[in-house]
């Protein structure tokens, strides 16, 4: 069975925001800009060099996760990483959350 092709993502650091490894080596907020990695000699070795990145501490955290190739281009398998691909919350903060306004 082959293996799936992967990508890179992270927090940045300066504001939490995720970000996406790119073939350039440089990190961006759009997914489509995160580069692909086909096998996993390849994407290993990207994980490797994206880590330069924490040492800079420009990016926190980076890691691998599946994508499916597709003509329209690459497509999160897991739920959490669609979430995080179209920087969506996973909660309404206003909807009946015990952190929601108190009023007094």
């Amino acid at each position: 069975m082959a293996m799936a092709s992967q990508m890179i993502t992270a927090n940045r650091l300066l504001d939490g925001a995720v970000v996406y490894f790119t073939a350039g080596k440089s990190w961006s907020p759009n997914f489509t800009d995160g580069a692909v990695w086909p096998d996993k000699e390849s994407a290993d070795a990207a994980l490797i060099e994206s880590k330069e990145s924490v040492k800079a501490r420009i990016v926190v955290e980076p890691y691998l996760f599946d994508v499916a190739v597709t003509e329209a281009g690459p497509k999160p398998t897991s739920a959490r990483e669609r979430i995080r691909a179209d920087h969506k919350p996973t909660f309404e903060p206003d909807q009946g959350s015990w952190t929601g306004q108190i009023s007094g």
